[in-house]
């Protein structure tokens, strides 16, 4: 997949997904208690009639922006397994993906990897239970199998794997990395690469 494709929302469009938008950079701005639904309507143009009609409520929008965000790192980890055949490349794949994501739509990545979604949404999974996370963790634990990880803890391993570059993009999210992180890639995954690869 190109670099334009890492994106959360590849299709601009409709009122609705202008209302996930919305709510998505409110929701990062501002924090879900904090941001309210008259609020919400009036930065995106919609009618009160509207929102109720498509989300029910707060948690309703919030509930569909956070599947919807995980659903679309689902496709981009299709077009990842598809392309990629060993799991060494499958975790290098992810890891660029996760910076392209962090760059180009930074307030979706923070919902993602900062916001604490048990808070708000205590019916649904914790983040790192979603299928994208597993699927993630899979390619890892896959990789040991397989032999070209070396052999550890398997979440030993997969925190070895997408530890540091998700600590990257956290410092890129919250200002303390003021450049872009793509040009840090290749030395995050050499020093990823040497703690994972067989001995």
């Amino acid at each position: 997949m190109h670099k334009e494709a890492w994106t959360f929302f590849p299709h601009a469009g409709s009122r609705h997904v202008q209302t996930l938008r919305v709510a998505l950079k409110l929701f990062v701005k501002n924090g879900f208690f904090n941001t309210s639904i008259q609020e919400l309507c009036s930065e995106a143009e919609v009618s009160i009639g509207f929102f109720y009609n498509h989300f029910s409520d707060k948690e309703g929008i919030a509930r569909e922006l956070y599947r919807h965000l995980l659903a679309r790192m689902n496709v981009l980890l299709d077009d990842i397994e598809e392309r990629h055949m060993g799991n060494r490349d499958r975790c290098e794949a992810v890891l660029r993906m996760l910076f392209g994501l962090a760059e180009a739509e930074p307030e979706a990545m923070g919902f993602v990897v900062n916001a604490r979604h048990r808070e708000f949404l205590p019916e649904e999974q914790a983040i790192c239970s979603a299928s994208a996370f597993v699927r993630m963790r899979g390619f890892v634990f896959a990789g040991i199998t397989e032999g070209e990880i070396r052999e550890m803890e398997p979440m030993v391993a997969a925190s070895l794997m997408y530890g540091s570059a998700i600590r990257m993009i956290c410092l890129r999210l919250d200002g303390l990395v003021d450049t872009p992180i793509e040009p840090f890639f290749d030395s995050l995954w050499e020093g990823v690469w040497r703690s994972l690869k067989p001995v």
